[in-house]
């Protein structure tokens, strides 16, 4: 890949610039056409129970890069720094979230082995929902995506278990088969929807009370449409009560270097 082959690369460069330097911000919308991932970081000991975990939950838990242990570095960003260059993470102590940090630097000065895994964010494939001309709301509104935890159980792996975690978007029924069809092309970044429609299906009692980022507008006649979401890891970290990790907060991503369509098939 050449560096500058694309417009929204240097605004990658400059967007983790910024949060290294500590802003903090949701990602949606920011650097366009340009791969966002969640991130999770364990120590060595827990690393391959969550590689197995992702490998039994393709759709929520779709991994794009490993590092080794120890290593902040990575090959979707040349000269990015896994450390800091995210806005904002949280730190997980058995399970329970203890706080959230805009520099996690000394997490790997504690815990020098630290595997990082990079996974596909549906963040990714709204800039070719928003050029098909299907309104992406949270981006309208300049707030974060709403996220759900569902009653849907993800297949354990090791000493790992929980439940999927969905993002949401509400459409117009009439553009639904056409979002549809378009997320389907990016199965690195979580794909299609798994649900359309009734909340209560999925076991969310409230869409107004997202459990991650924040509640949208869904105005008369839309439909509220459900993703598998890169948080379903987090949810696996307080259900089985991990005794150390890191993670990215929600809606808060690690901006890449490589074009979404590296992720369209």
């Amino acid at each position: 890949m050449t560096t500058g082959a694309y417009p929204s690369q240097s605004t990658a460069r400059l967007t983790r610039e910024r949060f290294r330097a500590g802003e903090c911000r949701p990602t949606a919308g920011i650097a366009p056409g340009m791969t966002q991932t969640n991130l999770i970081a364990l120590p060595r000991d827990w690393a391959w129970d969550f590689l197995l975990y992702a490998q039994r939950n393709p759709q929520a838990c779709p991994v794009l890069e490993v590092t080794d242990p120890g290593d902040w570095h990575t090959g979707l960003a040349e000269g990015a720094d896994l450390r800091t260059d995210l806005p904002r993470y949280r730190v997980w102590r058995d399970g329970v979230l203890a706080e959230e940090i805009n520099d996690a630097s000394a997490c790997w000065e504690v815990h020098p082995d630290l595997v990082t895994f990079l996974i596909g964010c549906s963040f990714t494939f709204e800039n070719a929902l928003l050029e098909a001309g299907i309104e992406v709301r949270h981006i309208t509104d300049n707030t974060n995506v709403p996220m759900y935890r569902t009653h849907l159980p993800c297949h354990p792996a090791g000493r790992l278990q929980g439940e999927v975690v969905v993002s949401m978007r509400p459409l117009p029924a009439a553009h639904i088969a056409r979002a549809s069809t378009i997320t389907a092309r990016y199965p690195g970044v979580h794909g299609a929807p798994i649900h359309v429609g009734d909340p209560k299906a999925l076991g969310i009692v409230d869409l107004d009370r997202p459990d991650f980022g924040d509640p949208v507008r869904i105005e008369p006649g839309e439909i509220p449409v459900f993703w598998a979401c890169g948080v379903t890891p987090q949810v696996a970290v307080m259900a089985s009560n991990v005794p150390f990790a890191l993670t990215h907060a929600p809606g808060h991503m690690f901006i890449t270097d490589v074009p979404d369509s590296r992720y369209h098939v």
